[in-house]
């Protein structure tokens, strides 16, 4: 009896070195692990000359020079009104044209402003389409809204002006 549990053991300790049925893949890195999953580099694509949005760029651009040509005039204007009104009390005549000098302003600067939303409208109509960038389109809008910044910058300096302390 004695020998029951040594033999037990000694066939416990057997059964841990026999070799299983089935086959376990291997632990080597397999063929697809080594692959490069990076996307490739692709050319930037190239806008092609578009004769049509070249037309659109031209009117846009010509609008948003004409209203800030339209705002510099209103601006004289409201520099002077502005100029009078400063230190009176609000409500008086002269405060009163500053005000509507200053309005006008924001009807100007408001048709710059969707101007160049119009500019924006067509790159994202591009973009949508999946065509590149239109360099031409870019430079109009980059100059149109730092003309828009400019007249904000200008007509908020003139109502700073007047406000009342």
């Amino acid at each position: 009896m004695r020998s029951l549990p040594l033999l037990a053991a000694g066939a416990a300790l057997l059964a841990g070195c026999a070799q299983p049925a089935t086959r376990y893949p291997s632990l080597l890195p397999r063929a697809n692990e080594g692959l490069n999953f990076t996307e490739p580099e692709r050319p930037t694509p190239q806008a092609t000359p578009d004769a049509a949005l070249d037309g659109q760029i031209a009117a846009l651009t010509a609008k948003i020079d004409s209203a800030d040509g339209e705002f510099q005039t209103a601006a004289k204007d409201a520099e002077a009104k502005v100029a009078r009104a400063r230190g009176q009390a609000a409500g008086t005549s002269a405060w009163l044209d500053a005000q509507t000098a200053l309005s006008v302003l924001d009807g100007i600067r408001s048709r710059t402003a969707v101007t160049l939303a119009d500019m924006d409208q067509l790159r994202i109509e591009r973009a949508q389409g999946g065509q590149p960038d239109y360099p031409a389109l870019q430079a109009a809008m980059d100059r149109a809204g730092a003309i828009v910044a400019a007249q904000e910058s200008r007509a908020r300096a003139l109502e700073a002006a007047i406000a009342p302390s």
